[in-house]
């Protein structure tokens, strides 16, 4: 016989000696599809310079690792239309950037302090 596992209910790790339950306390997602039929897309906007600016400053930071913050890559996020777009997760906030300095305030601001950049949200009804 088997029990169904709840994962409110699961056993947490010693804080001592593990990360968050979560493994990372925050994760970064940022769109770096390209898409070859000319449609708009988060790579024509320099997506991938800024997944490695935010890599970087977030390993300067000392975020990086279990616990703390993961910055990953990702295929289509379907938000086309406010590209170049990322996601951070637990907390589901999109952010619509144009430079590295939006990276650079989007590292400081919500990956290190959990202040989410007002002027960064990506307008919700903006999708594909």
């Amino acid at each position: 016989m088997t029990h169904p596992i709840s994962l409110n209910s699961a056993v947490q790790p010693d804080s001592a000696t593990a990360p968050a339950a979560g493994y990372y306390q925050r994760h970064i997602f940022f769109c770096l599809n390209e898409r070859s039929n000319g449609e708009a897309c988060c790579a024509q906007h320099d997506a991938q310079a800024a997944f490695e600016r935010c890599k970087v400053q977030v390993k300067a930071a000392g975020l990086a690792g279990p616990g703390q913050v993961r910055v990953n890559k990702a295929g289509c996020l379907d938000r086309c239309a406010a590209g170049p777009v990322a996601v951070v997760y637990p907390e589901g906030v999109w952010y619509s950037y144009v430079d590295a300095s939006d990276i650079d305030e989007i590292v400081e601001s919500h990956l290190k302090n959990g202040q989410v950049v007002q002027r960064l949200l990506t307008p919700a009804d903006l999708g594909r």
